[in-house]
């Protein structure tokens, strides 16, 4: 059956047997795939963008001036039926015109591709192909064929249908001499591109570049292992990153004849980078960057591609419109047009970004990598007489420049942003934001990269800087706006004159004292200090393999402030490097007045009140589910999410606003799924005050925001853990602290 009515999925059981056998004999086994290949040549338009027009001609000449600011050599059109006669014939013949090197990607219409076994629509794709090569074919760079044909319902095709529609072009454009590349599949699934590439070798008629969309937005972060080859529990045994990813695909390519490796397509979308983080346009320009210079040092693709540069969800050039008015056929099947108004136009991080990498790296030779996986990533480029070494830190992790480099070294060395910015060589911090230091060929570098030990930070703090503080015996970071507010808050809250006051004046006074001292650069403002002032046995032991709790407690709120959770702003922390007793060690932050807790506000609840401050409870169980469905959303496990540690605020608009404090047990997590016991933890510690009745509609509101239903499963987390605050009330620590109150107190 050959009609429109019938559809047949790509996933045939002849692709399911050839990339089966494929891997049953050891095809997908490459000795140490996941690392970079030394001394290899990166092309001269290595990076390329994938570019569209409107109808107005005066865009032709805007994408074309942002081309030559880029330093761009290359860029993707995709073309498609009616195009001769539109205003993207016009725009290909101004790029070729202007120098660019074209790789036009030629895209079929849904319905067309759905029914290329229909002999009519073969004419209708033949004579659509005579007309483009007629017209363009001598002055392109390479055709392509194939729009993410595993993608059914993005593409249309199924997998006769693209054999019938490559073996027509194939024929056409072979017929003249030109470079046709394909099939464009979309991600890693390695399954497609070995049984397309066996079919078309066994109908002589493979692309003389295979190119395939290496995406990896999803895992998120571009050196992340891949958890969707083996699933989370799995990840980190087979190495699958982004580097091998692209090196297996070279080896099926070559495989099966084919030496040329291309991605046309990848991005990272703001608004999905924005469901984690809130910088999501400077991590866009950190990945963007990243995963350039990554596949670069694989030495496993030809060319890549940024796609698209005019877009408001993963442009370099946003078009000033929303996530709503997005296409609704993927850009990455077929980036149609640019939307929006010039004058709407902005540049992204990403755009200056993008500028930088290719004018560092295009046509350079890569030497190796001084450090590649466990959180740093540190490469050797040479180029133009230059040696160039790319080098930068996973999310949230620092490295301390003259931990890798000597003083000399770095005093001869040219250091360059991400954006293109050149750094003053007293800079200090390696960050998720990847910088260049550049010397002369002729001097000697020594490098020893090496992570700051478990240590955290916010990278995109805007508007405030980090600085080290390395005095004698203690260590630690400030976090100002300048040097010079650094400096008085290293003089006025220097360690060696910091000390806990008595019970009577402190905030808290346990296991740890917490108390408020004026901020030296504004005396009407308020800073909290703490430090541990008592360790139990057992805790002492435990805590000797870990960092020091001030440390802890900066790296729990660096990691809510980079996942955009409230939490009190950090100042500093200082410890005493070798302190036996883990008690010389202080958090410092800024200090968060609050009406209430959550902890209060539950109370209050449970004794029969309907209203916090004139607000319904209902909204505060909303307002509260939602702020706790967008913590865990953003993988945080806050450990300690007591009623007392959620400070809740009414703002303006009469909406609750919640911070966190007390942030030194917090974990997070790399990749989803979310586990679900880790939400019950939290939310039966946050609910412990709270009536039933209460509870009830709180996790109704928070499991429905899930797509769930609170079920006796949950119920029985809550009653388990109220059982376990009874026990330790009774005959735990808090108990016999309580017994021995009463038994003095009888004695008296």
């Amino acid at each position: 059956m050959t009609s429109a009515s019938y559809q047949p999925s790509m996933l045939t059981k002849q692709v399911v047997r050839d990339g089966l056998s494929y891997f049953l004999r050891g095809g997908l086994w490459l000795r140490q795939a996941h690392l970079p290949v030394n001394d290899h040549v990166i092309a001269d338009d290595f990076i390329g963008v994938c570019v569209a027009t409107q109808e107005d001609p005066a865009l032709d000449a805007y994408v074309i001036a942002q081309l030559r600011m880029l330093g761009i050599k290359r860029v993707r059109l995709d073309f498609t039926y009616g195009d001769l006669e539109s205003a993207n014939a016009r725009f290909l013949s101004a790029l070729i015109a202007a120098g660019y090197r074209v790789n036009l990607h030629l895209v079929q219409p849904f319905q067309a591709a759905k029914q290329m076994l229909l002999a009519e629509e073969q004419d209708i794709w033949r004579q659509f192909l005579h007309d483009v090569l007629d017209r363009f074919g001598s002055q392109l760079t390479h055709i392509e064929i194939g729009s993410t044909i595993n993608r059914k319902r993005w593409s249309g095709y199924s997998f006769d249908g693209f054999l019938a529609t490559w073996d027509i072009a194939y024929k056409l454009i072979k017929a003249r001499n030109i470079t046709i590349a394909g099939p464009n599949v979309q991600d890693f699934e390695p399954f497609y591109n070995v049984s397309l590439l066996n079919q078309l070798k066994a109908r002589q008629q493979l692309p003389d570049i295979c190119s395939n969309n290496l995406f990896c937005e999803r895992v998120p972060e571009p050196e992340s292992n891949d958890h969707r080859v083996f699933k989370y529990q799995w990840t980190t045994w087979f190495d699958y990153n982004l580097i091998k990813k692209a090196r297996l695909l070279q080896k099926i390519n070559l495989d099966f004849g084919v030496s040329a490796l291309i991605s046309p397509v990848a991005f990272w979308s703001v608004f999905r980078i924005q469901r984690r983080y809130p910088d999501a346009l400077e991590k866009q320009a950190d990945y963007a960057v990243r995963y350039f210079l990554l596949l670069a040092a694989s030495g496993a693709l030809q060319q890549t591609n940024w796609g698209a540069l005019i877009c408001q969800r993963e442009g370099l050039i946003s078009d000033g419109l929303t996530e709503h008015d997005y296409p609704a056929l993927e850009r990455v099947t077929h980036y149609a047009h640019a939307d929006g108004q010039v004058t709407n136009y902005t540049h992204r991080p990403s755009f200056a970004a993008v500028k930088t990498c290719a004018a560092q790296i295009q046509g350079a030779r890569y030497v190796g990598a001084l450090a590649n996986g466990d959180g740093l990533e540190h490469h050797h480029f040479e180029k133009d007489g230059h040696t160039i070494h790319a080098i930068w830190t996973q999310n949230g992790k620092v490295a301390f420049l003259d931990a890798v480099y000597s003083q000399a070294v770095l005093a001869q060395a040219v250091m360059v942003s991400r954006d293109g910015i050149v750094l003053p060589n007293t800079h200090v911090f390696v960050t998720e934001s990847p910088m260049y230091l550049i010397w002369h060929h002729s001097t000697e570098i020594a490098a020893e990269p090496t992570l700051a030990k478990d240590l955290l930070i916010y990278a995109h703090q805007p508007d405030l800087k980090y600085f080290r503080f390395d005095e004698g015996d203690w260590q630690g970071l400030v976090l100002a706006k300048d040097a010079e507010d650094a400096a008085v808050l290293m003089r006025e809250l220097h360690p060696e004159g910091l000390q806990a006051p008595h019970k009577a004046g402190a905030l808290r006074h346990a296991r740890n004292a917490i108390w408020a001292v004026p901020d030296p650069r504004n005396p009407e403002r308020q800073l909290t200090i703490k430090q541990p002032v008592k360790m139990y046995p057992h805790k002492a032991f435990l805590d000797r393999f870990k960092p020091s709790k001030a440390k802890r407690s900066w790296n729990g709120a660096m990691e809510l402030m980079r996942r955009g959770i409230g939490t009190a702003m950090p100042v500093a922390y200082f410890e005493k490097v070798g302190d036996a007793s883990l008690k010389q060690n202080f958090y410092v932050c800024e200090y968060v007045p609050s009406e209430a807790n959550i902890g209060q506000i539950f109370a209050a609840f449970a004794q029969g009140e309907t209203h916090f401050n004139n607000f319904p409870a209902e909204d505060v169980y909303f307002q509260f589910a939602q702020f706790c469905h967008d913590m865990h959303g953003r993988l945080i496990y806050f450990r300690d999410f007591s009623g007392g540690n959620i400070l809740v605020n009414l703002d303006a608009d009469k909406q609750l606003t919640f911070s966190l404090i007390d942030t030194a047990r917090l974990r997070t997590f790399a990749m989803t799924p979310f586990p679900e016991q880790y939400r019950l933890a939290d939310m039966t510690r946050a609910c412990h005050k709270l009536h039933w009745a209460g509870r009830e509609r709180l996790m109704q509101i928070y499991f429905g925001m899930l797509g769930r239903q609170f079920t006796w499963r949950h119920r029985l987390a809550f009653h388990l853990y109220d059982f376990k605050v009874r026990l330790k009330k009774t005959i735990g620590r808090k108990g016999w602290k309580r017994m021995l109150r009463k038994i003095k107190g009888l004695k008296a």
